[in-house]
């Protein structure tokens, strides 16, 4: 090829100068944009001046804005946000469930496992609980995506169900502290068989009630333990519309193994090796939980083992108000206790919350014996152990002279409330021991307290 021909080509290549523009109307240098007059290795150099020769504007790649680390809601979507389309076209989507626990940043999480933190928790942005206006304790299903390289929490996607309905029907909700409150008029029937003495006691003696607040006063050894898992497998097989859920706070381990499998129900548990600020977490989800439930028309009911143990370690945690009760009771550290026992209701037009709990007494501990005072004239229902019975062998170890329910008329029919006025009767002319005792045969000799109360209709004062 001619040496002529050659720097031709050469000319060709080189591209032609930028247009100059007036200093005020110079385009802002780029990112990528070398010194002006040297060649910076990215591009040609004008040989005007030195001036770099501008790319097209198709080269220019602006960088996308990075996505929301919150999973910020499409608001196209009124579930929250949508999957990305790459993986729910490539994984299938992923349903999980777990009770929503909101933290002072106003983020939360939905705990899978008795409440505890897990790597199984799913993140639930702050948008998505504004949009739908979750609360803690709300039981939350929807789709959610597993973690990426730097996360270490699933996230939710969606939003499928809140306590069982769509979230729309949830955000119509009323609030739970505008509920009309009202006595309990709907019993509990614990009574199963006629073997089941314990229950038929009850029924008879303490009736329970939907919305009731029952306490078990426990001297130790006199039986609670069983009393409450009577109690709790009573309820699941005669009331399968009810709700149940049992926690055991300051617990001993292998306690709460024997209840979990005795008992057919959602077993909660803080055990004695745990901080007391974990107790009182656990009770408070509890009874967010139990809210959140009542608030959508449910029947729930709690039993609380102990009180007592409650209330030592909202002592633990308060912040100290100053003042001393005896044993060493801050005044203040009963407020949370007394709230979560308080919570019970029956509530007017639907749904109700049973709290039964469980109050130590005869510890030889002057707070046990403080607190229990606190409370005794909270509830409304209370079914007393007695530790002489039980010394004697007498199971249920239940004083029946003592144990009583408040407008317990509510609770039985015209007939049933005039048989066991009688039943009281005969039985307050007795001691403890023997009143008990009594009433344990006899029951043994009839085959429903139906048939029993008919009984003492019947004979009047010669039960005996």
């Amino acid at each position: 090829m001619a040496q002529d021909d050659i720097e031709t080509i050469e000319e060709a290549a080189v591209p032609s100068p930028a247009p100059r523009f007036p200093e005020d109307l110079t385009p802002p240098r780029l990112p990528f944009e070398g010194t002006p007059g040297r060649g910076n290795g990215r591009g040609r150099t004008s040989s005007d001046g030195g001036r770099r020769v501008q790319p097209r504007a198709a080269e220019v790649r602006l960088p996308e804005p990075p996505r929301s680390p919150d999973l910020a809601a499409d608001p196209g979507d009124d579930r929250g946000p949508a999957a990305e389309p790459a993986a729910s076209e490539a994984e299938p989507a992923i349903i999980k469930q777990g009770v929503l626990e909101i933290l002072p940043d106003g983020w939360g999480f939905l705990r899978t496992s008795n409440f505890d933190s897990s790597a199984q928790d799913i993140y639930v942005a702050q948008a998505q609980i504004k949009r739908f206006g979750l609360k803690t304790g709300d039981t939350v299903t929807g789709q959610v995506r597993p973690p990426k390289d730097t996360e270490r929490y699933y996230g939710l996607l969606r939003v499928e169900t809140v306590n069982g309905v769509s979230p729309e029907q949830a955000k119509q909700r009323p609030n739970f502290d505008e509920l009309v409150p009202i006595y309990p008029d709907e019993r509990l029937v614990l009574e199963t068989d006629p073997k089941n003495v314990t229950a038929r006691i009850i029924d008879l003696i303490a009736p329970i009630g939907k919305g009731q607040r029952a306490i078990i006063v426990a001297p130790p050894k006199a039986g609670k333990t069983t009393i409450l898992k009577t109690i709790a497998n009573s309820i699941t097989a005669n009331h399968p519309e009810v709700i149940l859920m049992v926690l055991l706070i300051d617990e001993r381990p292998e306690e709460v193994t024997d209840i979990r499998r005795s008992v057919n129900g959602e077993v909660i548990s803080s055990t004695f090796d745990e901080m007391p600020e974990n107790h009182m977490r656990v009770a408070d989800m509890v009874l967010e939980k139990a809210k959140r439930l009542v608030e959508a028309g449910k029947d729930v009911v709690v039993l609380l083992d102990s009180l007592t143990r409650l209330s030592r370690a909202s002592n633990l945690t308060v912040t100290p108000s100053g003042r001393t009760l005896q044993g060493g009771l801050d005044p203040a550290a009963i407020y949370r206790p007394k709230r979560f026992f308080g919570t019970a209701r029956n509530i007017e037009y639907g749904g109700s919350l049973t709290i039964i709990a469980t109050a130590l007494v005869e510890t030889g501990s002057r707070m046990d014996d403080i607190i229990f005072e606190e409370f005794k004239g909270t509830g409304n229902s209370e079914l007393k152990l007695d530790r002489e019975i039980a010394n004697r062998r007498l199971f249920p170890a239940i004083n029946v002279k003592e144990s009583s329910t408040r407008k317990e008329e509510l609770l039985y029919d015209e007939d049933s409330i005039k048989a066991v006025y009688q039943l009281h009767r005969v039985l307050s002319g007795l001691d403890p021991i023997a009143a008990t005792e009594l009433l344990i045969d006899r029951l043994k000799e009839s085959k429903s307290n139906k048939d029993f109360l008919k009984t003492v209709s019947r004979t009047g004062r010669n039960v005996d």
